[in-house]
């Protein structure tokens, strides 16, 4: 019998330090991801649907609520039930936002903020006021940017660098110090809607893979993204063989240590 290696929330959120041992998954893709799921040994929190959203983004992780680091996690009030319990039961701290999630945009992208190390990228009109306020208590810096849609549109690379297709995203990041790749628009599917984001099709694996939700070969930029991952000491790994999928994000929680 295998022995079971121990576990450790990630000190940052989204950026693991070691191998993923835990991260949210859209649940609509559990049939798709449980074998490579299985074979990283990550297990997953199936994030079901908020009525609330329209279907396409209903059951996205980056949609619903925001890690903080450690066992703290934002939530949306009207979060799925089944979500929070998950949460509970692997010793989260659940954090209850004040926005209310509804279909339509802006009223969708309250959590939906680009954490990256020190930074956060966010339309900040719309940023629920309760993550704002535990983000600013960690010291990070809130910079403003048109797109709400931030983590869907971000891949996160590694505390200072990242990939996106929106312009505004790409300046604001590089104005404030970080590698940017800006890769074209398009080339991810999302069920409902004419394409997704990078962001919503990539999560970090450990310390040196970014995992991908299809095979990165499918987007049109896919040797630029190569050689960008190649010169952070990173691999893009192929979660499946299909066309690259917007899932809302593959978020870690916790690592092995």
């Amino acid at each position: 019998m295998r022995k079971m290696s121990k576990e450790a929330f990630l000190e940052t959120p989204f950026i693991p330090d070691n191998s993923v041992s835990l991260a949210l998954v859209d649940s609509r893709y559990k049939a798709r991801l449980e074998v490579f799921l299985k074979d990283y040994q990550i297990s997953p929190i199936y994030v079901d649907k908020c009525t609330d959203l329209y279907p396409s983004i209903s059951c996205h992780p980056d949609i619903q609520c925001h890690p903080l680091g450690g066992n703290k996690i934002v939530i949306a009030p009207n979060a799925s039930q089944s979500l929070k319990n998950q949460l509970i039961q692997h010793d989260f701290e659940i954090i209850v936002g004040n926005t209310r999630l509804e279909s339509n945009y802006p009223n969708n992208i309250a959590y939906n903020v680009a954490r990256i190390g020190e930074y956060a990228f966010h339309n900040k009109k719309y940023t629920d006021p309760i993550l704002k306020g535990e983000l600013q208590s960690q010291g990070v810096e809130l910079v403003h940017v048109n797109q709400g849609y931030s983590k869907c549109s971000v891949a996160i690379v590694d505390e200072h660098s990242l990939i996106t297709s929106d312009k505004g995203i790409a300046k604001a990041a590089k104005g404030v110090g970080f590698n940017v790749l800006l890769i074209n628009p398009g080339f991810i599917d999302l069920p409902g809607l004419n394409y997704g984001f990078i962001g919503g099709a990539t999560g970090l694996l450990n310390l040196n893979a970014l995992g991908f939700v299809g095979n990165w070969k499918t987007h049109k930029d896919y040797e630029k993204i190569e050689d960008f991952l190649k010169e952070r000491g990173k691999i893009p790994v192929a979660m499946d063989m299909h066309l690259l999928a917007d899932v809302g994000s593959i978020i870690p929680l916790k690592q092995r240590v």
